[in-house]
């Protein structure tokens, strides 16, 4: 990955975006694609959109922009901040951690507090759920806090980008600013092969709480083909369950999910694409709904044939995911080689 495209991708890494709060990295993706798009724009919940005009067929390539986190829902009268999750956050990677709470008034260190091991009796090593956990911001008292955070104020993991060996980073926010990034690569890779489609690369907002902004977003945009960027799990380290089988391996390229909402004509035509351009692209099997912004464009206006493209990822919902850069760039141009490819296509219909 050049150094262009690696500094946006840290950009928006460093972006704080809880969901529902999206503003600060939806401004990076933002100001990134209008360097090269024919059109962008915002709705109210801030989805963004970015245009290439190149063609009858409308093509788009989805990512979302919001990150797991917290809101800050009380502040107790000794100064201590009480929370909700913001998505699926887990309890048991939250406590003892750096925490930073993003107010009007700008950030606010804190930690999420754990009672030391050596306090614990034995049995009692389960952590409690998200909403007992406790943010501690160093305040004096309940009035002390106060002057710091509002009720209504999101958190996030203070958590940076660490460079693993080789091509692999770690970090929070990977699920999912690598599909974010994808989606805006995309749309300039294609633009830049005088793809002849029209192009939409979409940020959504509030994925992690049920892909509310693909909903809003389908039905503006109306695509004749969708392909959404998500993480995906990869099944290479010794955490992953053996009952969930799976090849899926960090380094083998991109996924294309077969079966529940990724429709059979997209998912063939993404491998096909992938084929062509000689970019390795692993398969995985889905049998119900993907959890995914997928979900929301597949049953929107009827159905728009989607398919859910996926990123590797160890440890996800986690502050230290693990991606390879290179399947996070193989996917950029693997959706490039399907605009391309597919731009006379008149219909993803089904034959039946």
């Amino acid at each position: 990955m050049d150094e262009p495209r690696e500094s946006f991708l840290r950009r928006l890494l460093d972006a704080p975006s809880p969901s529902g709060f999206e503003t600060a990295g939806q401004r990076v993706w933002v100001d990134y694609v209008e360097a090269f798009a024919d059109e962008v724009r915002t709705d109210a919940y801030g989805n963004a959109v970015a245009v290439y005009d190149g063609g009858d067929t409308e093509v788009a390539f989805t990512g979302h922009a919001d990150e797991l986190g917290f809101v800050v829902t009380a502040i107790t009268d000794d100064g201590f901040l009480r929370v909700r999750p913001l998505g699926g956050v887990d309890r048991s990677v939250t406590e003892g951690t750096q925490i930073t709470v993003h107010t009007d008034d700008g950030p606010v260190n804190g930690v999420v507090g754990q009672t030391a091991v050596h306090l614990r009796d034995a049995g009692e090593d389960d952590p409690a759920n998200v909403t007992e956990q406790h943010l501690d911001v160093g305040a004096d008292d309940g009035e002390h806090a106060r002057e710091l955070v509002d009720v209504g104020d999101p958190a996030t993991l203070a958590a940076g980008v660490h460079d693993l060996a080789g091509t692999r980073i770690a970090g929070r926010g990977l699920d999912n600013r690598t599909g974010s990034w994808v989606a805006a690569e995309a749309l300039r890779r294609a633009a830049e092969q005088d793809a002849d489609c029209t192009v939409y690369a979409v940020n959504t907002v509030q994925e992690e709480l049920g892909t509310r902004g693909a909903s809003m977003v389908a039905f503006d945009i109306d695509p004749d083909v969708a392909l959404v960027v998500d993480v995906t799990h990869a099944a290479d380290n010794p955490s992953y369950p053996s009952d969930h089988a799976s090849e899926v391996e960090l380094g083998g390229g991109p996924t294309v999910t077969r079966g529940g909402s990724s429709h059979p004509e997209v998912a063939r035509a993404v491998r096909d694409a992938g084929d062509a351009a000689d970019i390795d692209v692993q398969v995985e099997a889905m049998s119900t709904t993907t959890g995914t912004d997928a979900d929301a464009f597949f049953e929107a206006r009827g159905g728009i044939p989607t398919a859910l493209v996926g990123i590797p990822n160890r440890y996800m919902h986690t502050p230290a995911e693990v991606v390879d850069l290179a399947d996070v760039e193989d996917a950029a141009d693997l959706l490039a080689a399907f605009a391309v490819r597919e731009a006379d296509r008149e219909s993803f219909a089904v034959d039946v």
